[in-house]
């Protein structure tokens, strides 16, 4: 547990661990992200209970980051987290529409996604590690 001061590096940190494992689970299981958005897209209440995780989320990042106008880390965690915040009004409200499009730019590039993860996952938590100076 950190202090008020370390909390958007922790933030970083979490997304970044996030990304590496994400995209290392994809190269494992190659797919995974495509039939993961599939079982999403056929079901309601995968889309509901999806879209209020995700919203849930992105309000908690949004509004537990200290925003400091200074701080090009602390912007950037609070547009994460607003966006988060939009993504999931967009599942919750026009879940067959996003999912849809979600399913359709999956597969074309899944090795990419991945390998963009983890180059995320790898810069943001570098950047939370630099913040917390651990």
């Amino acid at each position: 547990m950190g202090s008020v001061g370390d909390i958007t590096g922790w933030i970083t940190l979490f997304i970044g661990l996030y990304g590496l494992a994400a995209g290392v689970g994809e190269f494992r299981n190659p797919g995974f992200w495509t039939k993961m958005v599939s079982e999403v897209q056929e079901s309601s209440a995968l889309q509901f209970i999806t879209g209020l995780v995700t919203l849930i989320l992105g309000a908690t990042i949004y509004l537990v980051n200290p925003f400091d106008p200074a701080d090009w880390l602390s912007i950037l965690i609070t547009v994460i987290g607003g966006w988060i915040v939009v993504e999931g009004m967009l599942i919750l409200a026009f879940g067959n529409w996003f999912m849809g499009f979600a399913s359709r730019i999956m597969p074309k590039g899944a090795r990419i996604w991945a390998v963009l993860a983890i180059i995320v996952g790898l810069a943001a938590s570098f950047a939370g590690l630099l913040r917390l100076q651990v």
